[in-house]
């Protein structure tokens, strides 16, 4: 990849695994110095309990061709979040990219919980990490997002506006943390336009996650094994491809296009021309509704 961000700093909040590490090390790919961050590290777990850390993704983005800076923060506190930006702005004077990847929340969501069958703790908890945290990473890190025009504010989510309006996703909590991420991108949106920045939010198609990995007992190496068990896992894509999806708009001058919008990484990918880790170009959610939703056989024949 050619450095097309050389010179540009980013935060991949929310950057341990899945979707955020990808979005970092792609950035990286681009020549950005990123700063990764979340709970997990070398020494001390969150409570997912995985074996994930900021430092490895930092050593992905550097490995990649960018600079990885790992900070662990709680982006539920407050103090250490404005630490965090402090930190940024004190050692490069600039934050040209802000990626709200943060999630936390896989262990707490039950399926097809009905409200009430729901425990209150763990979905409230839910929308805390889900929702609270990029408020407030925002809250701390959107002055200097739009101290130089041009800047970027990325809200990861899961399922575009257009599918999520029309379909219950899996509990009241869950679908209420996905759908309430793409409002935030829009109402950011409203508020960064008059200084020169864009705010949209982006949703992978069905991710190649660590978790999803295991969950099949695959290796991104062999995933396609999982097919014999979840035929219409063969739609699915690697975390590299949403973080070119990022890349791409962050190199993107007429990025302001999108101000507001709720994009997929396959929809960009018939934009930006960029593919995923084995060549293709996987347009998830068009297949979720035309193929998976409509109860066809799987077939990605014109979908990736």
């Amino acid at each position: 990849m050619t450095k097309t961000l050389q010179g540009k700093v980013a935060l991949v909040a929310g950057a341990t695994r899945g979707a955020g590490r990808g979005i970092a090390t792609e950035l990286g790919a681009a020549g950005a110095t990123v700063y990764v961050t979340g709970r997990s590290t070398r020494g001390q777990r969150s409570e997912m309990d995985r074996v994930e850390t900021v430092e490895e993704t930092a050593e992905l983005v550097t490995a990649a061709g960018g600079q990885g800076i790992p900070v662990r923060v709680d982006h539920l506190v407050p103090d250490e979040v404005k630490a965090l930006v402090e930190r940024i702005d004190r050692e490069q004077g600039q934050l040209d990219v802000l990626v709200n990847n943060i999630w936390g929340g896989d262990l707490l969501f039950r399926w097809d919980a009905k409200i009430w069958e729901h425990p209150i703790d763990a979905g409230m908890r839910l929308l805390r990490l889900a929702v609270d945290t990029h408020i407030i990473t925002s809250h701390f890190a959107l002055p200097l997002v739009i101290r130089r025009p041009g800047g970027l504010v990325v809200e990861v989510t899961d399922g575009t506006a257009d599918y999520n309006k029309d379909h219950y996703r899996i509990s009241l909590y869950y679908d209420l943390a996905k759908t309430s991420v793409t409002r935030l991108a829009f109402a950011q949106a409203k508020e960064l336009a008059t200084y020169g920045a864009t705010a949209l939010s982006l949703t992978p198609g069905w991710l190649r996650s660590e978790m999803m990995l295991e969950h099949y007992g695959v290796a991104e190496a062999n995933w396609r094994d999982a097919l014999g068990g979840q035929p219409h896992f063969a739609i699915s894509e690697s975390p590299a491809y949403v973080g070119r999806a990022v890349a791409a708009l962050a190199a993107d001058p007429h990025v302001h296009r999108w101000n507001g919008e709720s994009l997929s990484s396959g929809q960009l990918a018939g934009v930006y021309g960029y593919t995923d880790v084995d060549g293709s170009r996987p347009d998830a959610w068009r297949y979720v509704v035309e193929v998976q939703d409509a109860g066809k056989p799987a077939d990605t024949t014109g979908y990736r």
